[in-house]
């Protein structure tokens, strides 16, 4: 048992277990933040910016044209969309009923989705998938222990997970959050545990291997989205000088074959 007062034993986003009434209220703040805003950074685009994301992801999770994949956190489908596009069998998973409402109400196509907390998803699925992705979904989470058994034992033998966050030390982050109303710590409650020492871990624990990080970009979309913005970027990544934190990162693994 924690020697921690029950409250700040329930606030720790890194230990092995997440309390059920703990998860409920939580669930509960989530659902406020993103069902009650119109969020334009969550809208499925087709953008230099996203698709880069989404490349390095995929590069990282090596997921094979017309893999059936869990998407976590889809919301209203920035990274489901495209994921469709590219030939991928998705089924969209998020703990907003609103938000995966207005993702049919966007697809070109009817996509499979799951309204629940990820880790009840086994409750909501009668298959075993190729693999988990994410797009900016595990920082808005909590109990990662739960969340990638819950993973673990939705997944075939031998899949892998691959999950784009920011990277938790990158200053720009603290700021956006700081001058932007709609944006506050408590939605974004897992921010600060977004570090390889907390995710991989959380992954070993559950049984996956081969588990890693990549880090990569530095540019927000108003730079990114530029053919100039995007060369200085790349020039920047190979610059071993450069003493700036990137802004994004891939957690990877898989499952034991």
């Amino acid at each position: 048992m924690s020697d921690l007062p029950p409250r700040v034993s329930a606030l720790q986003t890194d230990g092995p277990s997440w309390p059920a009434q703990a998860r409920e209220t939580r669930n509960r703040v989530q659902r406020k933040y993103f069902d009650t805003v119109e969020r334009s950074r969550g809208l499925p685009v087709d953008t230099p910016y996203v698709r880069r994301h989404i490349d390095e992801t995929l590069a990282d999770g090596q997921f094979a044209p017309g893999a059936a994949l869990l998407e976590i956190g889809a919301g209203l489908g920035k990274g489901t969309i495209p994921l469709v596009a590219r030939g991928f069998d998705v089924t969209a998973n998020d703990l907003s009923p609103v938000l995966l409402g207005r993702l049919q109400a966007a697809a070109p196509q009817p996509i499979r989705t799951i309204a629940c907390d990820v880790v009840d998803i086994a409750r909501y699925v009668d298959r075993q998938f190729d693999g988990a992705v994410g797009f900016f979904v595990l920082h808005h989470l909590v109990g990662f222990d739960d969340i990638f058994r819950a993973l673990a034992g939705v997944l075939k033998p031998g899949a892998r997970v691959a999950f784009c966050e920011p990277v938790a030390w990158n200053p720009l982050y603290y700021l956006q959050i700081a001058v932007t109303p709609t944006m506050s710590l408590a939605g974004e409650i897992s921010l600060a545990a977004m570090r390889p020492g907390v995710i991989l871990p959380a992954m070993e624990r559950a049984g996956f291997i081969e588990t890693a990080s990549r880090r990569f970009g530095y540019f927000p979309p108003v730079m990114t989205n530029i053919r100039s913005g995007r060369r200085v970027e790349r020039w920047l990544e190979h610059q071993p000088w450069f003493p700036f934190p990137h802004a994004f990162q891939v957690f990877s693994g898989r499952t034991a074959s």
